[in-house]
C-alpha cells in the first residue's frame, strides 16, 4: 500500500547573502549604533559603563592612595621625602576626582532611569 504522491511546486525561493558583500567600512554602516545610544536603553547602557568605570577605578586609585601613603617615612635616610609626600598627595587628588566622577556618573543614571 503506497501513498499516492503529491504534486510538488515548481517554484523555489532562495536568499543569499554574503558577509563580506554587506560590511564596509563606512560610517553609514554604524548608523544603527548612533541611533541606538539615543534612546532610553542606549543611554543607560553608556551611563551604567561610565558609573563602573568611575567607581572601579575610584576604589584602585584610593587602594593605591593608601599603599602609597603608609610607605612614606619621614625619616633622614629615606630616598627623598618630598617626592613621596607629592606623590601621597596627588594620589588623593586623583583619588577624589574620581570620586566626583562616579558621583555624577550615578547622579545621572539614576535621573534616567526615574524617567
Amino acid at each position: 500500500m503506497e501513498e499516492p504522491q503529491r504534486a510538488r511546486s515548481h517554484t523555489v525561493t532562495t536568499t543569499t547573502s554574503s558577509f563580506a558583500e554587506n560590511f564596509s567600512t563606512t560610517s553609514s554602516s554604524f548608523a544603527y549604533d548612533r541611533e541606538f545610544l539615543r534612546t532610553v536603553p542606549g543611554l543607560l547602557i553608556v551611563a551604567e559603563i561610565g558609573l563602573c568605570f568611575n567607581g572601579s577605578a575610584f576604589v584602585l586609585y584610593l587602594s593605591a592612595a593608601i599603599v602609597d601613603a603608609s610607605s612614606v617615612s619621614p625619616e633622614r635616610g629615606s630616598h627623598n621625602f618630598n617626592s613621596w609626600a607629592a606623590s601621597s598627595f596627588f594620589a588623593f587628588l586623583v583619588t577624589i576626582c574620581y570620586a566626583g566622577n562616579t558621583y555624577f556618573s550615578f547622579t545621572a543614571w539614576r535621573s534616567r532611569t526615574m524617567q
